[in-house]
């Protein structure tokens, strides 16, 4: 996307650029940025909120997420129900914060960055920041001074945007440029192995599931599905 098609509150942010944001019990607008939300989680965010919780996988979807399928839509869309409360907070919003801050989701730990990723003419992952600055966030008139460096680490995103490039693999795929739709059953199974971890460890295909971190059984349930939907066929 090119720097000139941003909205207005939106800018492009330099690698070593500096930017002055903190967010804390003390800001006037503590908790806003929870509420009024539509909250995509990615199966990476749906591991670490379960974990957090610790509830089995097809629990954690029962009672917190919702599927959606819209018509020109290739993959379901998973997003965290919000209550319904008048301003659809956050199920896991308190007054003192993040009921469960250690597994809160990526979105949330990234913001007020925006981060895209693409692969480059070499195959490589490329990725671009933009600083997003809303008109309730109060955190922009804090004195601490953050870069993307920092700020990433400070939010542990590392294995977020590692976990979350993977899945390129499978949402950016070059047979979708050729048209490719899936089928219910290629859905189901999208869900069920991307989501639905957990039972996804118990299947027969799966070597060593035992062994594997969940983190690991992600890469290896990516990797399987791909060769599902696309064949062998990678870019």
């Amino acid at each position: 996307m090119a720097a000139n098609s941003f909205p207005e509150n939106v800018r492009d942010l330099k690698e070593d650029e500096s930017f002055a944001f903190a967010c804390h019990p003390g800001v006037p607008c503590f908790n806003e940025c929870c509420r009024e939300l539509e909250l995509a989680l990615t199966p990476y965010d749906a591991l670490r909120l379960r974990r957090e919780l610790q509830m089995n996988t097809s629990d954690f979807l029962e009672q917190y997420a919702l599927v959606e399928f819209e018509e020109g839509d290739v993959f379901p869309r998973v997003y965290l129900g919000m209550v319904d409360d008048g301003r659809a907070s956050c199920p896991f919003v308190s007054k003192e914060g993040c009921s469960v801050y250690q597994g809160r989701p990526g979105p949330c730990r990234t913001y007020p960055l925006g981060r895209a990723a693409y692969k480059d003419q070499n195959g490589e992952v490329a990725t671009f920041h933009v600083l997003i600055h809303e008109d309730h966030c109060q955190g922009f008139n804090e004195s601490e001074q953050q870069t993307i460096a920092s700020w990433t680490t400070g939010q542990g995103l590392q294995d977020f945007n590692q976990l979350n490039d993977a899945m390129m693999t499978i949402l950016h795929h070059p047979e979708l440029k050729k048209g490719f739709t899936s089928t219910k059953e290629q859905r189901n199974l999208y869900l069920a192995s991307l989501y639905d971890l957990d039972h996804f460890r118990t299947l027969d295909h799966v070597v060593n599931s035992d062994q594997l971190s969940d983190e690991e059984l992600l890469l290896a349930a990516i990797n399987w599905l791909r060769i599902q939907l696309y064949g062998f066929f990678t870019f």
